[in-house]
């Protein structure tokens, strides 16, 4: 099953702001324990229950939470992986400069971020001397997602729950945390709930390649025949110095345009290189690697995932659905290759239909048909 994840933003001072900042701080210092100590092994766990039990107690000693020490290895444990497959060397993988705490699985209720009535959070938090406790966080909820609430609390929904704590400060004595309650959820729950347009007739794929100024939208038929295809440019959002809120709103406004132009042209299904392998690296950063012998820029990667996860959280709202392909290769293979060079298109439309192709399950050449 997939799942995706929503944020929502938050403000809280005094104690509460310091359980929180507590938490965060703690969680992070066990990750930086945990992933000391992992770069180390000769051979690591294949499994999760193999790594909680070689780091449950490392983590716990410091954060002694069962749930956020198990959401310490299974953070650590995601880098790992993702490395593997991107072809990164994990040992080259550092902590960025972020603070935030989760638990490892989801549950109902999830128990260290309890979603109840009023749309209100109970958070457990963990004080630097040991200690636990709660506090309630009452993010600001959009209008949009109050029915998703509504549906994971009343039908029981599992989710999981993060903390992210994005600024703190001292305003007249008084400890302040700007943050985001992130609430993962199962995706069709999200489909069910979001949808704009609740009847999708068509029978077409699309495949996206996201970039730093554009997305490429391929679109093709059932064996694979490219029909049509589409650039969506925002260059102006990506420029230095441009405001970041302005830009992902300049960004925002070209996702709906692209799912307009798919959902008007058939698409039912669109397929997106899967975030999750690049979103576990986001906390982290690389001294060095590479991805397909290229230059790996990770900055690139994760500003490139984030579009991506905004587009699947976007694609119910026209009722498309989105499913995910490995990204590794979608850019630089034999295959892409020979694609681009036979059909005559640029290498980000190739990637665009290759992706489609992938979904489908098609790694073979096939007929180009002209829209």
């Amino acid at each position: 099953m997939d799942y995706l994840t929503i944020k929502l933003p938050f403000n809280v001072d005094g104690d509460a702001a310091r359980e929180l900042l507590s938490t965060a701080w703690l969680f992070k210092i066990a990750t930086h324990r945990v992933l000391g100590v992992a770069r180390q092994q000769q051979v690591l766990p294949g499994s999760r229950i193999g790594w909680k039990n070689m780091f449950r107690k490392i983590a716990y000693g410091i954060i002694p939470n069962e749930r956020y020490a198990d959401g310490v290895i299974t953070l650590v444990m995601g880098v790992y992986e993702s490395c593997r497959e991107l072809s990164i060397d994990f040992r080259g993988v550092e902590l960025g400069d972020w603070l935030m705490f989760q638990q490892s699985s989801l549950e109902y209720p999830s128990r260290n971020t309890t979603l109840k009535p009023n749309y209100e959070f109970h958070v457990t938090t963990v004080r630097f001397d040991g200690s636990t406790g709660r506090v309630v966080v009452k993010p600001t909820i959009p209008k949009i997602y109050k029915a998703l609430l509504d549906a994971v609390l009343f039908e029981h929904v599992k989710y999981m729950g993060r903390v992210v704590v994005t600024d703190y400060g001292v305003r007249s004595n008084q400890l302040w945390v700007r943050g985001e309650v992130h609430m993962t959820v199962p995706m069709d729950v999200y489909y069910e709930r979001m949808a704009r347009h609740k009847k999708n007739s068509g029978k077409l794929i699309g495949g996206v390649d996201v970039n730093t100024d554009r997305f490429n939208l391929a679109i093709i038929d059932k064996e694979g025949r490219l029909i049509d295809h589409r650039t969506f440019w925002f260059s102006e959002a990506t420029a230095r110095g441009f405001p970041k809120h302005s830009a992902w709103s300049i960004i925002g406004v070209r996702i709906h345009e692209m799912l307009n132009y798919a959902y008007h042209h058939g698409v039912r299904i669109l397929f997106l290189e899967n975030p999750e392998v690049l979103g576990r690296l986001r906390l982290m950063w690389i001294r060095s690697g590479d991805r397909n012998h290229e230059n790996y820029n990770h900055k690139v990667s994760i500003f490139r995932s984030s579009i991506i996860e905004r587009i699947a959280m976007k694609a119910p709202l026209y009722s498309i659905e989105t499913k995910y392909v490995n990204p590794r290769g979608t850019t630089n293979s034999k295959e892409h290759d020979e694609l681009m060079r036979k059909h005559g298109l640029d290498r980000h439309t190739t990637s665009a239909y290759l992706t489609a192709l992938r979904g489908l399950g098609i790694n073979k050449y096939v007929h180009y048909k002209q829209s």
